[in-house]
């Protein structure tokens, strides 16, 4: 007897545990679509365009070039000042874009989930790749910079594990979209929670060495160091400097620990936004 292939199955109750990742696979077409259409909405009607992509690392690593280096004197341990907090600023970029705009995906997107099915971890990852290609124009301004300075005698060279670059990178998107599910779907009930978040986000920047490294946090902040040296991001942050400009710590031990943290951060957000989703139309 010929077993019948259904195209889906309509369960009573879910499981605890239900990432449904053939679903997501399923509907990878709609994924493309929407990395489509965050990536020519984000600027259209502006005046600059794309340009912003270049405007807004660049002034914010002169602002911080002039602040916490030349007026806070704080260390670079040789290394321009300017190129030492653009390596910061990129991937931080990237951090936040994708932390910022996943933490609202119920929110934003209520209206959508309320009138047609899909798997709604689409829209969060959406952003996520598509913030990408925003951290790879700011990447390849960083590497302008990191030229020409050494065309004007700057002693400049790669960390012995340069190759290793797409793995913090990879760390920081996954990190930032298991927290942003996370968020996400307390703000369902919590709506005072999305009041917060930006702010939140701009004092994490402060003790994700973005602007300093490791050492001189630790140097300086002597007892509460622990609050940057255990911060995942903040190593990171750290070891994709060092990979870029070889200074600070190059631990494989610290990126391991990060990477096992930022995957299991997702996975629980993953866990989260799941269950969230079945309910949440009910409280948005």
């Amino acid at each position: 007897m010929k077993s019948d292939n259904w195209l889906y199955e309509i369960k009573p109750k879910g499981k605890f545990i239900d990432l449904n990742l053939k679903e997501i696979w399923r509907y990878r077409d709609l994924l493309i679509l929407f990395v489509k259409r965050d990536i020519v909405t984000v600027y259209k009607q502006t005046v600059l365009g794309p340009l912003w992509f270049l405007i807004q690392p660049l002034f914010t690593g002169v602002i911080f070039t002039l602040v916490f280096n030349k007026l806070g004197g704080i260390n670079t341990y040789g290394v321009p000042s300017f190129l030492f907090n653009l390596s910061g600023i990129t991937l931080w970029s990237y951090f936040k874009e994708s932390l910022s705009t996943t933490s609202k995906t119920f929110l934003t997107n209520s209206s959508l989930f309320g009138k047609v099915y899909f798997p709604r971890v689409i829209a969060p990852a959406s952003k996520v790749i598509s913030g990408l290609l925003k951290y790879i124009i700011q990447l390849g301004i960083f590497f302008v910079f990191y030229l020409f300075f050494l065309w004007n005698g700057e002693d400049l060279q790669l960390g012995p594990y340069w190759y290793l670059l797409p793995i913090p990178v990879f760390s920081v998107a996954i990190l930032g979209l298991g927290v942003g599910m996370i968020l996400s779907s307390l703000t369902t009930k919590y709506r005072d929670l999305s009041i917060l978040i930006d702010f939140g986000i701009q004092l994490l920047m402060y003790i994700s060495a973005v602007m300093y490294s490791l050492q001189f946090a630790s140097e300086q902040l002597g007892e509460y160091a622990w609050l940057v040296t255990y911060n995942p991001l903040a190593q990171l942050i750290e070891l994709y400097r060092n990979m870029l400009l070889n200074v600070g710590q190059d631990s494989l031990w610290q990126l391991l620990i990060a990477v096992v943290i930022s995957i299991a951060t997702l996975f629980i957000g993953l866990v989260i936004f799941n269950r969230t989703e079945k309910t949440f139309i009910d409280t948005v």
